[in-house]
């Protein structure tokens, strides 16, 4: 999917509704701009933090909580001090 946008004086691009559509980007949702290779990539914050919980849950075991593992690792650091 490819178009072409004029930059506006104040440095704005408007997304066309059909890339919106398409990236799920909704009125209000937070966007990740990053460079990469001289372009501009974007997508959304929630689907950057889905791809890290992906990548994450690749190394955890089925059953395993890594919230629960946390908790229990700042409780037992807690009865130490």
């Amino acid at each position: 999917m490819n178009t072409r946008l004029r930059v506006n004086e104040n440095g704005r691009v408007v997304i066309p509704a059909s890339f919106r559509k398409a990236l799920g980007i909704h009125a209000g949702d937070e966007i990740v701009l990053r460079l990469e290779d001289d372009e501009l990539r974007i997508s959304t914050l929630k689907h950057r933090i889905q791809r890290a919980q992906r990548r994450v849950r690749r190394y955890v075991k089925p059953g395993k909580s890594l919230a629960d593992e946390l908790i229990a690792e700042r409780r037992e650091a807690a009865k130490r001090e």
